[in-house]
């Protein structure tokens, strides 16, 4: 395992200790430990260990993995795609899935919000975990679920996050977040998109 596999182990069970543990000595411990993980990421980063801690202890309870949803609509061999305004890569529509929303309308609203377009989640293509799937490293633990979705109405607009909107041949795709999709998990859709009849991947 990495520094920054170990790290985030020994922050989720920071935080959970701390949410279960009402002994005050160890309390105390688990606030070490997330003290040592953080001080262990900032030598690999260019965060304070204070920072990383900040960032990390946003939540209280028990420590979970986070959601991302990435919807993926094809016209054609054409997929719908997204520029990030932070990198000026490209991405399929989606983001984190938020509290009380379900996993379809999350991704139906992502897709909405930074396309233009409406659409309907009609098949759960693949839930996989960003640490096995070439992905750059990142602070979080983040499971990626990929919808097929199809439009519904709406048309090409811009948002706050994104700064184009267009559809690529699968076969040339542009430059993409990979922070945020890769292009095997782009084919993985469009496989998927193909063939409905297709079980869910997973991991």
């Amino acid at each position: 395992m990495s520094v920054l596999d170990l790290s985030r182990r020994l922050l989720a069970l920071s935080q959970t200790g701390l949410h279960f543990s009402e002994e005050e000595y160890d309390r105390e411990r688990y606030r070490e430990m997330a003290q040592i993980a953080g001080e262990l990421l900032a030598l690999e980063s260019e965060m304070t260990p204070d920072a990383v801690r900040a960032t990390w202890m946003v939540e209280d309870g028990y420590s979970t993995p986070k959601v991302d949803v990435r919807g993926a609509v094809f016209r054609g061999d054409q997929v719908l795609m997204v520029k990030e305004r932070v990198d000026g890569k490209w991405t399929l529509p989606g983001g984190w899935a938020d509290v009380n929303d379900t996993p379809s309308h999350a991704v139906e609203k992502e897709i909405e919000q930074e396309s233009g377009f409406t659409a309907r989640a009609v098949k759960l293509a693949a839930v996989l975990d960003r640490n096995k799937h070439n992905h750059p490293k990142f602070l979080y633990h983040v499971w990626k679920m990929f919808f097929i979705c199809e439009i519904t109405g709406g048309d090409f607009r811009t948002s706050y996050e994104t700064t184009d909107v267009k559809f690529f041949p699968v076969a040339e795709l542009p430059e993409l977040s990979t922070g945020r999709v890769t292009a095997a998990q782009v084919q993985c859709a469009y496989k998927h998109h193909l063939d409905r009849a297709l079980p869910t991947e997973f991991d």
